[in-house]
């Protein structure tokens, strides 16, 4: 399992972290999703053979509402 850390902008609140842990969780090859919200960060353990930072980072964007990068 490989880990990356990942920066999300336009969280406020729990519901906020809850819904950025799931559009990471809901991707094949995730295997650990811990959100911050007072850091602003996605701490992701992931399997690479079926997922990859930048495919996260596009599934979180996806939402429109937060914006992600890798830190």
């Amino acid at each position: 399992m490989e880990k990356t850390i990942i920066e999300v902008d336009g969280m406020s609140c729990g519901h906020c972290s809850a819904a950025v842990k799931y559009l990471i969780e809901e991707l094949d090859g995730v295997e650990s999703a811990d959100v911050i919200l007072a850091e602003g960060k996605a701490i992701v353990g992931f399997d690479r053979e079926k997922t990859d930072p930048e495919a996260i980072i596009e599934n979180i964007n996806s939402s429109e509402t937060y914006k992600a990068r890798l830190k």
